[in-house]
């Protein structure tokens, strides 16, 4: 899982409140375009999800798994896979959060395997896609509060 995809975006927002709606998984359908499912199995001692089921459908990328989750405080939040699905055999990734002027810059990493050979430039292609997406709908989901 060497090769990651990264993308970072300016939200006019704090960091708190960034890491609130990164934190509120049942919302994530509403917000984020591939995510149509969410299950908080645990929390951690923070009340923040330490275990969470997505379904995603990504077009290339549909699935069903688990993703396990480290938080630190407001500054950045990790995430491996837990339960693979079908198609996805490894998912890890990050939030990290950057005070930047009157914002926060918020770079997302990720790195997808899947159980199907894909080309690497398509599967990249596929996780510019997911983390695009998520980007700009989490920037229109903080600033539209």
């Amino acid at each position: 899982m060497a090769d990651r995809t990264t993308s970072s975006i300016t939200i006019g927002a704090d960091r708190s409140t960034i890491m609130a709606v990164i934190a509120d998984f049942p919302a994530y359908p509403e917000w984020a375009g591939q995510v149509k499912a969410v299950e908080v199995q645990e929390t951690g001692e923070d009340g923040r999800a330490s275990r969470v089921r997505f379904v995603l459908d990504a077009g290339v990328i549909s699935d069903d798994y688990v993703l396990a989750y480290d938080w630190d405080d407001d500054a950045a939040v990790g995430w491996h896979i837990a339960e693979t699905g079908k198609m996805v055999s490894g998912l890890t990734g990050s939030y990290r959060l950057t005070d930047v002027g009157s914002g926060t810059e918020v770079t997302y990493e990720l790195a997808v395997d899947l159980k199907v050979p894909m080309i690497g430039m398509i599967k990249r292609k596929a996780e510019k896609v997911i983390i695009d997406t998520a980007l700009k709908g989490l920037k229109r989901r903080v600033e539209g509060r």
